[in-house]
């Protein structure tokens, strides 16, 4: 019987695990929109290179724009010195 009472208890609290969630942030853009959909529900949209460009979407809308935290900046490439010959 003991055995029979843990694995329903197993089933139900296996039921009650919440799925994990993607990734938020997109490391490829500077700043995200972050969407309210309620009190404490909003996601991210980073797809916006410039805060004006993210506040344009952002007119008119439960949200607000800020700088995304995983931006990952593109290396700059240094320039290859060429030798001149005289």
């Amino acid at each position: 019987m003991r055995i029979l009472a843990l694995a329903i208890l197993a089933v139900v609290m296996l039921g009650k695990t919440t799925p994990a969630q993607a990734q938020t942030y997109d490391p490829n853009y500077p700043v995200c929109l972050q969407i309210y959909q309620g009190m404490v529900d909003y996601y991210f949209e980073c797809r916006y290179t410039s805060i004006p460009q993210c506040q344009a979407s952002a007119s008119g809308r439960a949200a607000q724009c800020v700088v995304n935290p995983y931006y990952a900046k593109p290396i700059p490439r240094k320039k290859r010195r060429t030798s001149k010959s005289h």
